[in-house]
């Protein structure tokens, strides 16, 4: 009877702990989202100084957001993030709006598939 309540116990900490962590992962993304929009609106208004700005933001957002994400996420993915970053960074300095847009785009959808590929769901347990 002590194994099985032993079992249950843990098995609740571990998914109380990928709640959380779902949790924790969709604010994460959901608030750098809203910052490559902002940037996006402010190129689409040719306000490359407030872009810039922007930008500066973001890299500084994705760096207290997604501080804790190579703990539980593919290193590949995070790279890919911080390459795509650079990229719209030097697009923005160089007033590129056709690929600043397109890089952001690419971003933005990179960081929204990172909550659904790692949320607990039948369709990814199986």
């Amino acid at each position: 009877m002590r194994l099985l309540s032993t079992l249950a116990v843990i098995l609740a900490l571990i998914i109380g702990m990928a709640i959380w962590f779902n949790h924790s992962l969709q604010t994460s993304s959901d608030d750098l989202t809203r910052q490559i929009e902002l940037v996006s609106a402010t190129i689409r208004q040719q306000k490359w100084e407030t872009a810039a700005q922007h930008s500066a933001k973001l890299e500084k957002l994705w760096e207290q957001e997604a501080k804790w994400w190579p703990v539980f996420l593919d290193h590949q993915e995070m790279d890919n993030i911080e390459f795509s970053l650079a990229r719209v960074k030097e697009y923005v300095v160089n007033q590129d709006g056709a690929l600043s847009l397109g890089q952001l785009s690419e971003l933005k959808l990179m960081i929204e598939h990172i909550p659904r590929k790692e949320a607990v769901c039948l369709e990814n347990i199986f």
